[in-house]
């Protein structure tokens, strides 16, 4: 009875975080709604800015209208409250870390939001005008180009997503090295291996054109460097030396 109470009330505490993380998205969602066809079309400016003047954008759906500037406001609001959906998960898992392991996870929740955002941003100034600049440019002739706007939401926000997390690449650099599992050294002499699978999974996350997966490759090649130099300032020796001494302070805390 006694082993079931504890996982009772942390089963309790994890609802409530899941709670309040749903609940932040929600509270965005319902603050931002009311602008959701001027979200949408802030979001398809950088097609419409290419489009041909007798082109626009279409629906071929009845209710395509109303929903898809009603998916992208709440992905956008999910974007939006992740700092304090990682707050939630931090809070739920700090108590069980060691104080070397808390310096550890806090400059990495921060860093990993930021570099989403700049996935994000990097995606939507630099990628999007690119890509359809090239689109649009390579139409057969005779051939009018006129997106879907179902269609062009699931394209960028498929391309959100896969640069989001491919920005992402330092933070796992560096939990793997620190973690044991591999070292600077050992991902610097695999680094051939590396440039293949970073096309690869850029062929992969993006859709079959070659800009885009070049796009996506780059960045990620680029961050694997960041994250190499930034792994070499953790070391995980340091770090098992202090969880030990952590250990035999702590009888000497409880008592």
């Amino acid at each position: 009875m006694s082993q079931q109470q504890p996982l009772i009330s942390h089963l309790l505490e994890l609802r409530n975080k899941l709670l309040k993380a749903i609940g932040s998205v929600l509270l965005v969602f319902i603050a931002m709604v009311y602008w959701a066809n001027d979200i949408y079309h802030y979001m398809a400016t950088p097609l419409m800015e290419v489009l041909p003047d007798t082109s626009s954008m279409i629906a071929t759906d009845v209710a395509a209208p109303f929903f898809a500037p009603f998916k992208l406001t709440l992905v956008l609001a999910f974007f939006i409250a992740i700092p304090y959906v990682l707050y939630q998960v931090w809070s739920f898992i700090a108590p069980g870390l060691y104080k070397h392991e808390k310096r550890l996870m806090m400059p990495l929740l921060a860093s990993s939001t930021l570099l989403f955002y700049l996935g994000i941003a990097f995606t939507y100034y630099i990628v999007f005008p690119v890509v359809f600049g090239f689109f649009t440019s390579v139409a057969p002739e005779g051939v009018q180009v006129a997106t879907d706007i179902s269609s062009y939401l699931s394209f960028v926000l498929k391309l959100f997503f896969a640069f989001g997390l491919a920005f992402e690449i330092p933070i796992a650099v560096i939990l793997l090295c620190w973690a044991g599992v591999t070292t600077p050294e050992e991902l610097k002499a695999k680094r051939p291996y590396i440039v293949v699978g970073a096309f690869v999974v850029g062929m992969m996350l993006t859709p079959p054109d070659i800009i885009s997966q070049t796009m996506l490759a780059i960045p990620m090649l680029i961050l694997f460097e960041g994250g190499l130099i930034a792994a070499r300032f953790y070391s995980k020796k340091d770090d098992e030396d202090e969880e030990e001494q952590e250990k035999q302070d702590k009888p000497g805390q409880e008592s």
